[in-house]
């Protein structure tokens, strides 16, 4: 059976996306959930993960990391990890290859903590460019493959890679135009997303770092997260 190793649910944004895709798509696999450290992960997440990160994929014995190699290894192993038309799955590959690589002021001026409400301090040009491009690509999607995912009618791989977004919008209140609007609150209601939201509320531990970010981000107006 794949172990897939991940970080705390409340905060990892990369450990979601293989994690919610194998579960939507009744990929067994065993999950090894290592919470993340103060300062460098490399001394912990090193004897598992050749880049010291997490989300990393053993399969046998053999490491796969990073979350779009995941992907594609996953995809060579069962179906309906992207779609199975030619053009929608070549959309689905450069949509989820640009979330991968851009959309840095929304990584890093709304980090991902599922449990939190959160009033950003301002909309910097660059947190409202990523925000455009986001609903813009997603109405393109949806209004090409005819939704009511990115890539037709089924959860691919391209949804997977968005889901960290989809908690990113709940907790910041970001807002988004046209069938966009609406994308975010369908990936919540995923079982397998509403899977990671209770366990991510759950977790007690608290990395100081991560916490840090979101004070920076704004005024947190609610914390739904247990207590220890």
């Amino acid at each position: 059976m794949y172990v897939l190793h991940i970080a705390n649910k409340n905060y990892s944004s990369w450990s979601l996306r293989p994690w919610v895709l194998m579960r939507t798509l009744d990929i067994p696999f065993e999950e090894r959930l290592t919470p993340f450290p103060t300062g460098s992960s490399w001394n912990l997440y090193r004897p598992f993960s050749p880049s010291g990160r997490v989300p990393c994929l053993v399969d046998e014995g053999w490491a796969v990391w990073d979350s779009l190699a995941i992907v594609e290894y996953l995809a060579e192993r069962h179906h309906g990890v992207w779609p199975v038309e030619a053009k929608a799955r070549a959309w689905a590959r450069s949509a989820a290859a640009e979330m991968h690589s851009s959309f840095t002021a929304l990584r890093n001026l709304c980090p991902m903590s599922c449990g939190l409400r959160v009033e950003p301090f301002a909309m910097s040009d660059a947190l409202k460019h990523d925000l455009f491009r986001l609903g813009d690509l997603w109405n393109d999607g949806l209004a090409r493959f005819d939704g009511p995912f990115l890539a037709g009618d089924h959860f691919t791989a391209v949804d997977a890679f968005f889901a960290p977004v989809a908690f990113r919008a709940q907790s910041y209140g970001l807002a988004f135009e046209g069938a966009a609007a609406d994308y975010p609150a369908r990936l919540l209601d995923l079982p397998a997303m509403r899977e990671w939201y209770e366990a991510g509320l759950a977790e007690t531990w608290r990395e100081p770092d991560h916490e840090a970010e979101v004070r920076a981000a704004g005024t947190i107006t609610m914390d739904l997260r247990a207590t220890a």
